[in-house]
C-alpha cells in the first residue's frame, strides 16, 4: 500500500489523497496548540460564519427585541397589578331584598 494514507471512512481503510490539514501546520498568536482537531475546528467555525455573515446583525436584532418584549412585559404586568388591585382587593355584600308579606 504505497503511497496510501489511512482512512476510516474510506472502504478499505487507505485512500490516494494526503491529510489536508496536519499538525503544526500553522503558528497561534496566543500560543494555542496547532493541533489537527483545533484545527479542523478553526476551519468548521470560519465556514460557519462565511455561510451566514447576517449571524451577528441578527443576533444584536435579538437581543433588542427581547429585551424591549421584557421591558413591555414588566410594565404591563405592573400596570395589570395597579388597575386590578381596587378591583380584586374590594369586598362585596349580597343583601336579598326581604319582600312583606
Amino acid at each position: 500500500m504505497g503511497g496510501q494514507n489511512f482512512n476510516p471512512y474510506f472502504p478499505g481503510g487507505a485512500i490516494g489523497m494526503g491529510a489536508p490539514i496536519y499538525n503544526e501546520i500553522i503558528e497561534y498568536d496566543d500560543g494555542t496548540p496547532a493541533t489537527q482537531s483545533q484545527l479542523a475546528k478553526d476551519v468548521c467555525t470560519f465556514l460557519t460564519w462565511t455561510a451566514s455573515p447576517e449571524h451577528d446583525m441578527r443576533k444584536k436584532m435579538a437581543i433588542k427585541a427581547l429585551s424591549m418584549l421584557a421591558l413591555l412585559g414588566g410594565f404591563s404586568y405592573y400596570l395589570k397589578r395597579h388597575k386590578w388591585s381596587v378591583i380584586k382587593s374590594r369586598k362585596i355584600f349580597y343583601t336579598p331584598k326581604v319582600t312583606a308579606n
